[in-house]
C-alpha cells in the first residue's frame, strides 16, 4: 500500500481561503496543465473529509468524478448525495491502516485527514503543487503534531503557473 497526498497550496501554505473557498486556485490554472490524469489512473482509493466532499458536490462533473476509485468521505452523515462516495467515520489512521496493502490511496484535501496520517507516519508520498498566490490567512495544509518528519525531494515539475514538489518518506 502506498498513501499519497496530492494537492495544491498557495505560496504561503494554504489549501483554501478562510471561508474554505478555492476561487484563487481556479483563477491560476487547471488540472489539464498537470499530470493529474496519469496520477489518478494509478489510484485505487480516495479519502477525503466532508468539507472537501461538499466542494466536489458543487462541481458540474460531480456524477462522473472519481469513477474508477473507491471513494471514502469522513463524515458524521449516514448518507451522501453522490452514490460513488461512501461515508465513514472514526479514526482515519486506523481506517487507512486496515485497508488492503496492494492499494494506492489518495488523500484529497483537508488537513483534518492529512494531519493524523502524518502523525502516524502513514503518508508515503507528497505531491504538492504550489500556486503563485498569497492569501495571508486561510486553511493551512500542515497541522500535524510537533515532531520532526523528514522527507526526500524526488523531483520538481513545472506546469504553467504551478511548481510541483514530489517528496518521498
Amino acid at each position: 500500500m502506498s498513501v499519497y497526498f496530492y494537492g495544491c497550496i498557495t505560496l504561503d501554505g494554504y489549501l483554501a481561503d478562510k471561508n474554505h473557498k478555492l476561487d484563487w486556485l481556479f483563477e491560476v490554472g487547471t488540472t489539464e496543465e498537470t499530470e493529474y490524469d496519469s496520477f489518478y489512473q494509478k489510484m485505487d482509493i480516495t479519502i477525503m473529509g466532508k468539507k472537501t466532499f461538499d466542494f466536489i458536490a458543487t462541481i458540474e462533473e460531480k456524477d462522473t468524478i472519481y469513477s474508477t476509485t473507491t471513494n471514502y468521505v469522513f463524515t458524521h452523515s449516514k448518507d451522501l448525495p453522490l452514490n460513488q462516495f461512501k461515508p465513514v467515520n472514526g479514526d482515519v489512521a486506523t481506517f487507512v491502516s486496515d485497508l488492503p496493502i496492494d492499494k494506492n490511496i489518495w488523500i484529497i484535501g483537508g488537513n483534518s485527514i492529512l494531519a493524523p496520517l502524518l502523525d502516524h507516519d502513514l503518508v508515503d508520498v507528497m505531491m504538492i503543487q504550489i500556486a503563485p498566490v498569497l492569501l495571508g490567512s486561510g486553511i493551512p495544509l500542515f497541522t500535524q503534531q510537533d515532531g520532526l518528519k523528514k522527507w526526500h525531494l524526488q523531483k520538481i515539475n513545472h506546469y504553467g503557473q504551478f511548481a510541483e514538489l514530489v517528496y518521498h518518506k
